[in-house]
């Protein structure tokens, strides 16, 4: 990495904390550029240089958030028995950090953003700062590196139709019907008329998913 690249990456640095700081203490609705630029140090017109606008910022710096997430990844998958078991507790660490922190993972995973600059960005998110990933989810890289969700839910798939758990010509289906009861409770979540604790929303999303799958399930 040359001396311009590692410059870039310091001065993104120091505009993501200063986002994140905002988040934390405010909420996902009181960032600006300015205010960003403020907490900084720098002036506004500097910020345009790294991001495109303030959604790119705050893409961004809602990646930080995926980090319990990702450390959380190997304890739920650890004991499971097969790509099927592995699949659901995916599913299960997924739907519970997401629905600890809607805002944001619906900007990190629902973003109008294009695939190619969502991955780009995760990618240097985590050049910036390596120390979110830990050594025991290193493996789980490929999974945190790609931000789309159908795809990332198919490839888990495929695992457990090569197991024998389904068939190949099923999966797009199952793929669908799991991510809409997914966004379904995501955005239930969202609009703020949701009367579920996080742990109830988890334990319906599993139970939907499970009925799905049990409904493609060759015996």
């Amino acid at each position: 990495m040359d001396n311009k690249e590692i410059q870039k990456r310091r001065m993104m640095g120091y505009f993501l904390t200063a986002t994140n700081t905002i988040i934390d203490e405010e909420g996902i609705s009181a960032v600006t550029i300015r205010k960003v630029a403020s907490i900084a140090g720098f002036n506004i017109a500097t910020v345009y240089n790294y991001f495109e606008n303030l959604n790119h910022l705050i893409f961004f710096a809602s990646l930080k958030y995926l980090k319990d997430y990702a450390e959380d990844l190997p304890k739920y998958t650890m004991n499971s028995e097969n790509s099927l078991e592995n699949y659901l507790n995916v599913w299960k660490c997924f739907s519970y950090h997401s629905y600890l922190r809607p805002e944001i993972y619906n900007i990190i995973f629902f973003s109008s953003f294009s695939h190619t600059t969502v991955n780009s960005s995760i990618k240097t998110y985590y050049s910036i700062f390596p120390e979110e990933i830990g050594e025991e989810t290193k493996k789980f890289l490929p999974m945190l590196f790609e931000d789309n969700i159908h795809l990332r839910d198919y490839t888990l798939l495929k695992a457990a139709a090569a197991e024998g758990f389904f068939r190949e010509e099923d999966l797009h289906e199952i793929n669908e019907m799991n991510i809409l009861i997914y966004n379904g409770m995501l955005s239930r979540i969202l609009s703020g008329k949701n009367d579920y604790t996080v742990d109830v929303a988890v334990k319906k999303t599993l139970t939907y998913i499970e009925r799905t799958l049990s409904s493609y399930r060759i015996d």
